[in-house]
């Protein structure tokens, strides 16, 4: 079952940790009632008790209750430490209505720092543009999940400026800086001139040991599609400004396949190099995130 929020949900998106609850409440519903329903968070608060441990901590409790024993889980216990990466150059504000690229990134990961919560798994969030702006690394408490929910709404509240994205140098960055076998998820759009540098860095993260889901987000009538009226149209670059006036029906083609070559090409490199690649259409259903990290995470 895809849960999906209603279109005046995603405009009004100042509290994003309302709208996070939701996804999350909604995926749940669904898992349960699906073949993944071995998901769950209820050992979010305890973990089965091991022979030999100390007793101190037992939830006697829930022993009355259940007949089994389980030890309390406390606030330094994380099973995971994953860092969200955020792709915030301009090309992430298209398209420019209620649930645009970057909208988009930015509730699927505050879902996923709200799941990954519930499972005692730590999370951290990096946001980029031309160069690393915001970085925090993975911890569990609540004070670190209220950064993350803050910087997040900052991201939604700021317009549009001509900046550019340079994956691949955040991505070095960040497989020197990040613990090693941590798990990184990627939201972008994947718009970089430089495929060799690109492709360097996602080389850089798995030999650092990094686990990697990349979300290749687009939107799908006009980017993935190139659907646009069959009449002449000026087309702007949302990076730098520069400004064409083409007839869409004269360069579909070339586009198409232009596009199809490098999504091809990444797929490739993602397979070789080990990194879960999904191609994410511009939808509110948020359900084509959540899946695979809940697949990834069982692994």
């Amino acid at each position: 079952m895809a849960y999906k929020l209603n279109e005046s949900d995603l405009i009004q998106i100042n509290n994003l940790e309302i709208l996070s609850k939701q996804v999350v409440e909604g995926f749940l519903t669904g898992l349960h009632k699906s073949p993944y329903h071995g998901f769950s968070v209820e050992f979010a608060e305890h973990r089965q008790y091991n022979t030999g441990e100390s007793t101190r901590n037992i939830d006697w409790k829930l022993f009355a209750r259940t007949d089994k024993l389980f030890i309390k889980r406390f606030e330094e216990e994380t099973n995971l430490r994953c860092q969200l990466v955020i792709d915030t150059s301009s090309s992430m504000y298209y398209p420019s209505n209620a649930l645009n690229k970057l909208r988009f990134s930015v509730i699927a990961a505050a879902s996923l720092i709200r799941l990954m919560k519930g499972q005692r798994d730590a999370s951290g969030l990096t946001l980029f543009d031309e160069d690393i702006w915001f970085h925090a690394p993975a911890k569990l408490n609540n004070t670190h999940q209220r950064l993350l929910f803050n910087k997040l709404e900052f991201c939604l509240n700021q317009k549009a400026e001509r900046k550019s994205s340079n994956i691949s140098n955040t991505l070095h960055k960040l497989a020197e800086t990040l613990p090693r076998r941590s798990f990184v998820i990627i939201f972008s759009d994947m718009l970089q001139n430089s495929s060799e540098n690109l492709f360097e860095a996602m080389q850089h993260l798995k030999y650092n040991h990094h686990e990697v889901i990349l979300f290749d987000v687009h939107d799908k009538k006009e980017e993935l599609n190139f659907d646009f009226p069959n009449r002449p149209m000026i087309f702007q670059d949302s990076e730098t400004g520069e400004e064409l006036k083409l007839h869409p029906n004269a360069i579909k083609e070339s586009y198409l396949k232009s596009l199809g070559d490098w999504q091809s090409n990444l797929k490739l490199k993602c397979l070789q190099n080990k990194i879960d690649y999904y191609e994410i259409a511009l939808e509110n259903n948020f359900n084509q995130v959540l899946m695979p990290f809940v697949l990834k995470r069982k692994k």
